[in-house]
């Protein structure tokens, strides 16, 4: 049910709420916000917060800096915890510019804008993310504060007390949590979300990101979704799940298909293989990003679906096999450092491509891919993803699909930002070449 004016100040005055934070991300996804006082937020509520954006990450040039944060109200929450001996709620917001116009360089108006093409076509997209993080001692390095693997599973354990502790404030966020689990390498975990609307789940994986950190800060850990921080061992990935709905009927299922896929879903997939290279810059943003994405840690490199296949970039989940509400896909190639809003997005858009072009789906590959030479790989037509930060911007840059769905805007700043980063890593000196090149040369 949706939340109005007079539902948001009952629920500020009921729990005392002393301050809000109106909250929005750059281009990046990282949080950004201000905080307004109780005796401000029923003008806000009503006319939004202006601010000047010309310091925000790929938003405005200085001579167009006034931009205005309008509160969406249905995501408004208390925060149930005292900050700094106060009361807080948060909410995030839309931005617009001073006469009421979408700002092109918002990420949740992206998402906004690719939910309402979906809608036109009769769709309702659905997403369901699996959050892998670490913990470590402290920023400076990543020391593990365990060596668990894979569901290991232990109650004294300092991880397994601090992801419950994060469980449970996400839980009274009113963030609904699925399950938690220790992951594959030492000092990994993961916490996954019930599934939900697009947007709203967007909303809830910043959330995510911002209490496990603040939890663990709490617990004198530290936390962080870089996707690979430990040579040699798994990095961290952002699996998601994804489904279309046409009312209360899930538009992937069918159930005299082997695989229980509609015509719907196989297009929706052959969407996404199609035109996942052009979007993987959204999805995988960082240089580190394309450390995890190699063969032999579980992280998918090649283009294919399966069924059990993990080794597949799409697979498609066998939990209640034939139940029509636990249809979907999963793309296992984004990782967490990612931009929620543009991710959502970008992956909706290549599905939505392939329903509309009806693209032919290949055949699934129930393989492991990670054992195939290149000669079996070429012979089954199986290609990569971009191997580097510099090959995923080239991809990237020749996108139509990836400059529609974004704008101009965020198209271009992503890009001329994405750059800059490959030139600073590409010309930085390393400890690497300091050890191997030093003692020689």
């Amino acid at each position: 049910m949706s939340k109005s004016k007079k539902d948001v100040l009952t629920m500020m005055d009921s729990a005392g709420v002393k301050y809000v934070r109106l909250w929005f991300t750059d281009i990046l996804g990282r949080l950004k916000g201000m905080s307004i006082t109780r005796s401000e937020i029923e003008e806000v509520l009503e006319m939004g917060q202006g601010f000047d954006g010309s310091s925000i990450e790929g938003f405005v040039r200085i001579e167009e800096s006034d931009l205005m944060a309008i509160p969406d109200l249905d995501s408004f929450r208390v925060i149930p915890w005292e900050i700094s001996g106060e009361r807080v709620a948060c909410i995030f917001c839309d931005v617009q510019t001073p006469d009421g116009t979408p700002y092109e360089g918002d990420p949740r108006q992206v998402l906004r804008r690719m939910l309402e093409k979906a809608k036109d076509l009769g769709f309702t997209f659905y997403c369901g993310p699996e959050i892998e993080y670490f913990y470590f001692r402290n920023s400076q390095k990543p020391e593990p504060i365990d060596h668990g693997g894979y569901f290991d599973y232990g109650t004294i354990d300092e991880g397994t007390r601090v992801r419950k502790k994060t469980v449970n404030s996400l839980e009274r966020l009113g963030v609904i949590v699925e399950c938690s689990h220790h992951e594959v390498a030492p000092s990994q975990h993961e916490i996954d979300l019930k599934y939900q609307k697009a947007l709203k789940m967007a909303d809830f994986t910043m959330l995510y990101r911002l209490v496990v950190k603040e939890v663990a800060a709490d617990n004198n850990l530290y936390a962080t979704f870089m996707p690979k921080p430990i040579h040699g061992e798994n990095g961290s990935g952002m699996h998601t799940h994804m489904s279309l709905f046409q009312g209360d009927k899930n538009a992937f299922f069918d159930k005299d298909d082997p695989y229980h896929l509609s015509q719907t879903a196989r297009w929706f997939v052959a969407g996404v293989l199609n035109h996942v290279c052009e979007i993987n810059l959204v999805l995988n943003q960082w240089v580190n990003s394309y450390k995890r994405l190699v063969s032999g840690y579980e992280a998918p490199v090649y283009l294919s679906w399966g069924r059990r296949n993990r080794s597949s970039l799409v697979r498609v989940p066998m939990y209640r096999v034939g139940k029509e509400k636990a249809t979907r896909i999963e793309l296992r190639s984004p990782d967490p450092a990612c931009n929620p809003y543009l991710a959502f997005a970008v992956m909706l858009a290549a599905g939505l491509k392939g329903i509309e072009q009806k693209y032919d789906l290949p055949a699934p590959t129930e393989e492991n891919i990670f054992d195939m030479n290149s000669d079996v790989r070429r012979k089954n037509n199986i290609k990569s993803l971009p191997d580097s930060l510099e090959n995923a911007i080239q991809v990237f840059a020749e996108s139509e699909l990836a400059r529609e769905t974004l704008g101009g805007h965020i198209f271009e700043s992503l890009i001329a930002n994405k750059r800059v980063e490959w030139d600073r890593y590409r010309t930085a000196v390393t400890s690497y070449e300091w050890e191997k090149y030093l003692p020689v040369l």
